[in-house]
């Protein structure tokens, strides 16, 4: 991967973690390091999981992908939540 690929991952990836944050209802007890983190993992699995479905190439925006990622970053936003709160 070249250093571009990977200033936009890490770019999408807070775009993402900061949207899957937006999601969640209530107050969450991370750090923004933790949602860039999971907002990363999130972009890469919901980008893998729309390549299978086959919804990741197509014309215009992939509205489906980003859809599965922002769903992704939520459910890891809510759940690194409730690990800190134990």
């Amino acid at each position: 991967m070249e250093i571009s690929g990977l200033i936009s991952a890490i770019v999408i990836g807070i775009v993402i973690g900061v949207l899957g944050r937006l999601v969640v209802p209530g107050r969450q007890r991370i750090g923004v390091l933790w949602t860039i983190v999971i907002g990363i993992v999130a972009a890469l699995i919901g980008s893998a999981i729309a390549s299978a479905l086959d919804v990741a190439d197509t014309d215009g925006v992939d509205w489906i992908e980003w859809l599965i990622q922002i769903g992704l970053a939520a459910l890891g936003v809510s759940a690194v939540s409730r690990v800190k709160l134990r």
